[in-house]
């Protein structure tokens, strides 16, 4: 059985949905949309959804419903909300014996005001999930195959002591950095020597290296690493393992009811297949329909798929690179 370890944040999340109070406001100055709380006021919700969430515990979750060994190292408190971390990844099987407890802060803990359409916002408190004491994260004595690494509060000296140490036992790093990495340019792209999968978005990409359409990028990309994901919003996902470039499209027309972890359900979804040697075309498919199986539902986990469930065919091409 392939064994992954998860390295990244741990929150708990409280979601706030069906109120009239929480509908996108346009604001003729500005292309956006907005999400207008009068300061003083009032406001009534009808829902309420407790969950928990954090990239890397949303990957180990993905991974031990497909039957993957999979484990959790981050840093929790010993408090309500990490109680609540603790019962969620014990309950879906994942080792979390390598979590780390912080003296100093919370549990980190969000709440998430979600509009009808999916879209939401994010009061956040970081806490201990952005704690990361370098003596806590220490792979000297793994044995995981695969380290599945999510956004490390821009720490580079605790990754790269990651990705040193992983690189050192033989253990391949599939990487996706978080804004506060991708701040740090050039301390990224020295990292990139260990990585074997990095996944990003476009505007990311761009940010590592220059061009403006997906496959302009995805082929700079894979001078850094082996492999490469490249999203796009509702364009779709390029991919490349150096060998072949797959583009796919929408895996399925749903309504959207929250979007969060949706690139997490994609970029977990992708590695519980690739790990196991199945193609680039087939790990692309599954990870599209577990980020789709997930916005259908409120919270970054619910959604996500167990093992055997029976996919479709979707738009996808391949093309040699």
């Amino acid at each position: 059985m392939v064994k992954i370890l998860t390295i990244g944040a741990a929150v708990q999340d409280v979601f706030l949905s069906h109120s009239e109070e929480l509908k996108p406001v346009a604001d003729k100055t500005a292309d956006e949309l907005f999400l207008k709380i009068e300061l003083g006021s009032k406001n009534d919700v009808n829902n309420i959804n407790f969950s928990t969430g954090g990239g890397a515990t949303n990957a180990a979750v993905t991974f031990a419903r497909q039957g993957l060994e999979a484990q959790f190292m981050g840093t929790i408190a010993h408090d309500p909300a990490g109680n609540a971390v603790l019962e969620d990844l014990d309950k879906e099987g994942v080792d979390t014996s390598k979590i780390s407890y912080s003296e100093k802060m919370h549990t980190g803990y969000s709440v998430v005001l979600l509009a009808s359409t999916g879209e939401r916002s994010f009061l956040t408190y970081r806490g201990a999930s952005t704690h990361h004491d370098i003596k806590n994260f220490d792979l000297s004595d793994s044995d995981a195959d695969w380290i599945y690494i999510s956004s490390m509060a821009g720490n580079m000296d605790v990754l790269d002591k990651i990705f040193v140490t992983a690189k050192r036992r033989g253990i391949k790093v599939f990487f996706n950095p978080g804004k506060d990495e991708l701040a740090q340019t050039e301390k990224l792209k020295g990292l990139l020597e260990d990585v074997d999968v990095l996944s990003v978005n476009l505007e990311e990409a761009k940010q590592i290296v220059h061009g403006f359409i997906l496959e302009e990028v995805v082929r700079k990309l894979l001078n850094y690493v082996p492999a490469v994901i490249v999203s796009d919003g509702p364009n779709g996902v390029l991919a490349s393992d150096g060998k072949t470039i797959v583009r796919a499209g929408m895996y399925e027309d749903v309504k959207v009811i929250d979007r969060t972890g949706a690139g997490d359900a994609f970029g977990s979804g992708f590695l519980s297949q690739w790990c196991q040697g199945h193609s680039l075309k087939d790990s692309i498919v599954f990870a599209s329909a577990n980020s789709t199986s997930v916005v259908t539902k409120i919270g970054a986990k619910a959604g996500i798929l167990h093992k055997k469930t029976k996919l479709h065919a979707m738009p996808l091409s391949e093309k040699p690179l």
